[in-house]
């Protein structure tokens, strides 16, 4: 039967089309170190895990379209907390999952083949939240050689048309790590500004920052009216399953155009907000000792790449992903390779090919993200994996 003409554009995931070549490989008693996927081996909160145990609603009702009351008033309290002082309930809308908000946020501010204007490489799943929107995403990209940095704000300027709905950023950055100064969102803030559109920041990793000061696009007061946040509970407490997100603007108009998306469908997930609430009184070494944890495994990764011939990688500064740069022609066939035809002392390792978390054509090839969210034993493993897939690849196509 044919199938829409719409859905034969969209992508399958890089970080998760080979899975069916993962799970083969297990199937054959190889073990494999995912490394593809931002799922993290961190313990969920236990007062998150005890919500779910002692949910006693007599049913699993309707909630709020803009979610429930206590869970946007306990959010306003957790930017309060980071210094971000005048965000209320009324300025928090709570999503299914940080994807949905970019979602809803594309179809809020734009029309039909409008543009959002983003650096690259970017989260490849947000090519499809754009396909969804009939958004066209316009490229600006940031070099492996330049650590992923946020290029010229004259670069930006150059792409902005009368289409232009939107600049779209990832601060601390998935897939590179790199996180945006003051002084960047202070340029971007005064472009979007000038040109009358809105700037988008999906702040989902701020808890993760290891080097130089994580600034919130929430703490520019003078731009508030057109600055949007997106913001989930996924990867802060490791309840990735929960599907829990938020948007968060002072601009009222657009919360209340984003309500009627909501409204349409219906609510989100009852018992997850109430996982989120409960999460929201997590102790705060949880995430002090998380961010420890995870700042040990960048290290250690970090430094056992430089050590593979020929890998070049960036140092992240934050979130628990990484860009590294092969010398290879083709990442993707090398993934395959890992998972289909190799594995060292019953062992191989999954990587998410970088080329579609790119829109500019031919560039990312020879790239992968790797996410370091195992622990430093299991990572050793998956690195002694890749150089010796490695080496046997390079046989191979030389």
């Amino acid at each position: 039967m044919q199938m829409s003409h719409r859905i034969s554009g969209f992508q399958c995931s890089p970080i998760r089309r080979l899975s069916p070549l993962a799970r083969a490989a297990e199937k054959k008693g190889i073990r494999v170190h995912y490394l593809n996927i931002g799922q993290p081996d961190i313990k969920t909160p236990q007062v998150a895990l005890d919500e779910v145990r002692n949910y006693n609603k007599p049913n699993i009702p309707y909630g709020p379209s803009e979610g429930l009351s206590e869970l946007r008033e306990g959010m306003s309290d957790y930017y309060k907390k980071h210094g971000v002082d005048d965000i209320t309930p009324d300025d928090i809308l709570i999503t299914t999952g940080g994807s949905e908000a970019i979602q809803f946020a594309f179809m809020t501010l734009c029309d039909p083949y409008d543009e959002v204007i983003i650096p690259e490489p970017y989260y490849t799943n947000v090519t499809s939240f754009a396909r969804m929107a009939m958004v066209n995403l316009v490229p600006i990209t940031s070099r492996i050689e330049d650590c992923f940095s946020l290029p010229p704000i004259e670069e930006f300027e150059k792409k902005i048309t009368r289409k232009t709905g939107a600049i779209l950023l990832c601060s601390p950055n998935n897939p590179t790590g790199y996180i945006y100064n003051k002084e960047e969102m202070l340029q971007l803030l005064e472009l979007c500004k000038k040109n009358d559109i809105f700037l988008l920041v999906d702040e989902v990793y701020r808890e993760f920052c290891y080097d130089g000061e994580f600034t919130s696009i929430l703490s520019f007061d003078e731009y508030s009216d057109r600055v949007v946040c997106i913001d989930s509970f996924s990867k802060r407490y490791s309840m990735c399953g929960a599907r829990i997100g938020a948007l968060v603007s002072k601009n009222q108009e657009f919360l209340q155009s984003v309500l009627k998306l909501s409204q349409a469908r219906l609510c989100p997930p009852d018992i997850e907000q109430m996982v989120a609430i409960a999460a929201l009184k997590t102790d705060v070494s949880y995430l002090q000792d998380v961010k420890e944890e995870y700042k040990k495994r960048r290290d250690f990764l970090t430094s056992g790449l430089d050590k593979i011939p020929g890998v070049i990688s960036n140092i992240p500064k934050g979130a628990f992903y990484l860009v590294a740069e092969f010398p290879i022609d083709n990442a993707e066939d090398f993934a395959i390779f890992l998972l289909k035809d190799f594995n060292y002392e019953g062992e191989t390792v999954m990587i998410s090919p970088a080329e579609d978390f790119y829109v500019t054509n031919g560039i990312g090839r020879k790239q992968a993200r790797i996410a370091y969210v195992l622990n430093t034993e299991d990572l050793g493993r998956a690195l002694i994996c890749l150089e010796k897939g490695l080496e046997e690849y390079k046989k191979l196509h030389n």
